[in-house]
């Protein structure tokens, strides 16, 4: 796909974004529903689409770390550390939340995860957006990770209102959930960063 036909997309994608749609596209690690973290209608279109039960929180996806600052209090230097060391990439940091975080993104928590994804479709959709969106797997709630673009087109390709093609495809693989607010890091998911490494650099 050329450049040209690429930034078409994106440009569509956003505008989809802003009118509160709901957008399907790929990250470095899965495919994914990519929705407004502030706009409750589509927050509610992404519950819907996936049967995810209200209670279990939605990742964030940012374009940089003045965007966490969106979302995030309080973030320890710990914090930052570990984002220099692994974003961009596949390690998602659970931190203390601000209250304009809608609760459907938190699950009702007073935490927010945090991803800083390394795949040029989500950094650029949040940049353009000005703002973070979700970046939970395009799946059904507790079905398997979707492996394949036409996968994922075939199950929910029609309860979408915007699906991206362009770049690279995701390697497969969800990200590792780390959460840093009680002053050691926990592991909630091992995926594609191994914990010791975290471990490593947060010593």
């Amino acid at each position: 796909m050329s450049a040209s036909n690429g930034e078409k997309e994106l440009g569509e994608a956003v505008r989809c974004l802003r009118a509160g749609g709901v957008v399907l596209l790929p990250t470095d690690t899965l495919y994914g529903l990519g929705a407004d973290v502030f706009s409750l209608p589509a927050l509610k279109r992404v519950f819907s689409i996936k049967g995810r039960p209200s209670d279990l929180a939605l990742p964030v996806l940012v374009a940089g770390w003045d965007q966490v600052a969106l979302v995030a209090r309080d973030v320890p230097e710990s914090g930052r550390l570990l984002a220099r060391r692994f974003w961009p990439g596949a390690l998602t940091l659970v931190l203390p939340r601000r209250d304009c975080v809608p609760d459907l993104v938190t699950g009702g928590r007073d935490t927010v995860a945090v991803r800083m994804p390394g795949h040029p479709i989500p950094l650029a959709l949040a940049e353009k957006l000005g703002g973070p969106i979700t970046g939970t797997s395009a799946n059904r709630s507790g079905e398997a990770d979707p492996q394949t673009l036409a996968a994922v087109e075939a199950e929910l390709g029609g309860q979408v209102d915007y699906i991206i093609r362009a770049g690279p495809a995701p390697e497969g693989t969800p990200s590792t959930v780390v959460d840093i607010t009680t002053g050691t890091p926990r592991l909630l998911r091992q995926g594609a960063v191994p914990f010791p490494e975290v471990l490593l650099a947060w010593a």
